[in-house]
């Protein structure tokens, strides 16, 4: 899958997953290869996403994910830096 990681200033990452975690409006969700088609309203929290069998963790405060025949984009209002 593709994951696209883009704030209003610049694009945070793009590459390959194997899964990505959001923090949805009504739930924390995942996504895995072949997931049906979401569109998505995030709240504050930790978007976690494996590449390359290596973790990774970012903070958002809030935004958009969409999914679409194993692309993923997300919209994310902010980055809040740990």
């Amino acid at each position: 899958m593709q994951l696209e990681i883009i704030t209003p200033d610049k694009t945070v990452f793009e590459g390959e997953v194997e899964s990505a975690t959001f923090p949805g409006s009504k739930g924390t969700f995942q996504v895995l290869k072949n997931h049906a088609a979401i569109i998505s309203s995030l709240d504050k929290g930790k978007v976690v996403y494996v590449s390359n069998k290596k973790k990774y963790e970012i903070t958002v405060n809030g935004g958009i994910v969409e999914v679409v025949k194993n692309k993923i984009v997300l919209l994310a209002e902010k980055i809040i830096e740990a």
